[in-house]
């Protein structure tokens, strides 16, 4: 992880204070950058996003899918948590907290927005912060490229069902078109794109020239949110904090659930650290640019996919602190230590 990286969540607060100043200095900038749109997308910021997933989606090699095999219990375990626990169990969170326990301290008026918001952060795994996170726990890199492959395979056809069953749930309109829209323009050409350009160019080379430019345009898309978002900050200045109580508890209940089903079915540590991982990270990248396109820039959900964006290095290292640190309990479990002796005596 490069310095820059490493301190991302410091760039993320200095980026709300830009942001914020900036719209109090420049209203009329920020209302002319938010007028820029075409079928509900805002110009600008789809750019800023292509700027930012397709460097990330040059890692994933889709033919790593040929692996998924090799490691099944981890993959079964990962897809599990992600498809069929992560986007319900956030939706969950989600009522609990801002729609009830927290109701009365938020503005009334974006209480389904922020759940939208919340719903769609969980909604789609990480696709490129996680490659760090698995080199962090030493994880094993076959699985962790095959499972990032698999996840963007099924989040092409699963994303916009899942949203839309959730928020249908919530109560809330679906946009279908718009989401529809959300999903072509943001996964299914970017993982195309990312594709051609895997079979034209040296990636290695291309992907390190595109990393910074990366980073700066997600800054950039996240001084543009704030630049619209900063009077509610300003009169709201609990709102980021309780955002991020069932953001937080959602990383490690999905994290913790993972890394546990992993060792209850023998597999070995160096896949479970990077399944937990994976499992509980969130592509926040498609997340901010779904949340914008559906709801618009001022929304609630916009900033509810932004608050995942502040807390996601710092949480995510601590999930990587824990995983490293239970090493030794983990190759303790019965299962894992059967799993072991079979593997030794074949």
């Amino acid at each position: 992880m490069s310095t820059f990286e490493r301190y991302l969540t410091v760039w993320v607060f200095l980026c709300i204070v830009v942001g914020v100043a900036l719209g109090h200095v420049t209203p009329g900038v920020f209302q002319a950058i938010g007028s820029a749109e075409v079928a509900k997308v805002n110009l600008p910021v789809a750019v800023l996003i292509w700027l930012m997933i397709i460097p990330m989606l040059l890692k994933v090699d889709l033919s790593s899918l040929r692996h998924v095999g090799r490691h099944w219990r981890g993959i079964g375990v990962t897809l599990f948590i992600n498809w069929a626990v992560k986007p319900f169990s956030m939706a969950l969170l989600g009522w609990l907290f801002v729609g009830y326990l927290f109701r009365s301290w938020l503005p009334a008026d974006q209480i389904d927005s922020y759940i939208a918001g919340l719903i769609i952060l969980a909604a789609a795994p990480c696709t490129a912060m996680v490659f760090v996170w698995s080199n962090l726990t030493k994880g094993e890199p076959h699985f962790t490229l095959s499972q990032v492959a698999l996840n963007d395979t099924i989040m092409v056809v699963a994303f916009a069902p899942i949203v839309g069953l959730l928020l249908g749930l919530s109560a809330i309109t679906v946009p279908w078109a718009t989401l529809v829209l959300s999903v072509v323009l943001y996964i299914v050409l970017p993982v195309v794109v990312a594709q051609i350009l895997r079979r034209l160019v040296d990636v290695e080379r291309l992907g390190a020239r595109l990393q910074p430019v990366s980073l700066v345009a997600l800054l950039a898309t996240l001084v543009l949110l704030f630049g619209f978002q900063g009077e509610q900050i300003i009169a709201q200045p609990m709102v980021i904090a309780l955002l991020a109580v069932p953001i937080l508890i959602q990383v490690y209940f999905n994290s913790g659930l993972a890394y546990l089903l992993n060792r209850a079915t023998g597999e070995e540590h160096c896949v479970a650290g990077p399944s937990a991982l994976i499992g509980a990270s969130n592509f926040f990248e498609l997340a901010v640019a779904a949340a914008i396109s559906l709801f618009g820039f001022h929304s609630g959900a916009a900033l509810a996919t932004v608050v995942g964006v502040l807390i996601e290095v710092p949480v995510m290292l601590s999930v990587v602190w824990i995983v490293n640190r239970s090493k030794g309990w983990y190759e303790r479990g019965a299962a894992v230590q059967s799993s072991s002796a079979t593997i030794n005596r074949a």
